[in-house]
C-alpha cells in the first residue's frame, strides 16, 4: 500500500516526528460530483418537517356553495374554501408529511469522505496533533492551545478565523477538551467516530489528534471495499 509521510506536531505546535498515510485516504483525486450528492443527500436526510400549510381539505369552513352557479352577475364559485379565498387552503404550501430522505450507499459516502480529506491534505487544512490534552477545561486554555497551534506554518488562520474555523477530532471522548472548546463558537469538537463529510466541509481546518490511530480507524472502518 502507498503511503504519504504527513508531519506531526504537539499541542505547542512544535514538530514531533511522520505519520504514514495511505494514498486510498489521503491521496484522491477530487470528486465535486460525488462530494456534492453525498452532502445534500446528508443534510436532507437530517432535515425536519416542521412548516405546514393547510390545504383546502384541512382549513375549517363550510363546504355549502356561496351562491347559485348562474343569475348573481358575480363569478362561479364552488367552496369557500378554496385557494382564492381568503381563509382557504394554501395551494403546493410547505407539507410536514413530505419524505425529503435520500439513500446513500456506505462506498459512496465513505468515498465522498476519502476525497474530502485528500484535498483537504492538498490544500494544507489538516493538521495532525499527536496528544490534544489541555491542563483545564477553561475556554481559556483552550483558545491559549489554538493559538499555539497556530504558529504551525499555513495555519495561521486557526485562531483567528471567526467563524467555522475547526473541526477537533479524538480518537476518544475527552470531557476537558471538549469543555475547554465548548464556548468557542468557530470549533467544534467530536470523536472521530463521528467524523463525516458534511461537518468537515463545514471547517477551514480538520485537527486529528492521536494520527497513528485515527488513521488506522479511518481506513479499517471506512474502508471502501
Amino acid at each position: 500500500m502507498k503511503t504519504i509521510e504527513a508531519k506531526v506536531y504537539s499541542v505547542e505546535g512544535k514538530e514531533t516526528g511522520n505519520v504514514a498515510l495511505p494514498e486510498s485516504v489521503f491521496g484522491l483525486a477530487w470528486n465535486a460530483d460525488l462530494v456534492h450528492q453525498v452532502i445534500t443527500s446528508m443534510m436532507s436526510n437530517a432535515r425536519k418537517n416542521i412548516a405546514h400549510a393547510k390545504n383546502r381539505a384541512e382549513v375549517a369552513g363550510s363546504g355549502k356553495k356561496p351562491w347559485q352557479q348562474k343569475g348573481t352577475g358575480r363569478a362561479r364559485h364552488g367552496s369557500r374554501r378554496s385557494p382564492i379565498w381568503v381563509g382557504g387552503g394554501v395551494t403546493h404550501g410547505p407539507r410536514n408529511d413530505k419524505n425529503y430522505d435520500r439513500k446513500i450507499s456506505k462506498k459512496m459516502k465513505a468515498k465522498a469522505l476519502y476525497t474530502i480529506l485528500s484535498k483537504k491534505f492538498r490544500d494544507g487544512e489538516v493538521l495532525f496533533v499527536d496528544t490534544l490534552t489541555l491542563s483545564d477545561a477553561k475556554t481559556k486554555v483552550a483558545k491559549n492551545t489554538l493559538e499555539k497551534l497556530s504558529s504551525v506554518k499555513g495555519y495561521e488562520m486557526l485562531a483567528n478565523k471567526r467563524k467555522n474555523s475547526a473541526y477537533i477530532t479524538t480518537i476518544e471522548k475527552d470531557a476537558k477538551v471538549e469543555r475547554g472548546f465548548k464556548n468557542m463558537g468557530n470549533v467544534e469538537v467530536d470523536e472521530l467516530r463521528n467524523i463525516n463529510p458534511v461537518d468537515i466541509m463545514k471547517y477551514k481546518y480538520l485537527v486529528m489528534s492521536a494520527p497513528e490511530s485515527s488513521v488506522a480507524f479511518i481506513g479499517k472502518k471506512l474502508a471502501v471495499k
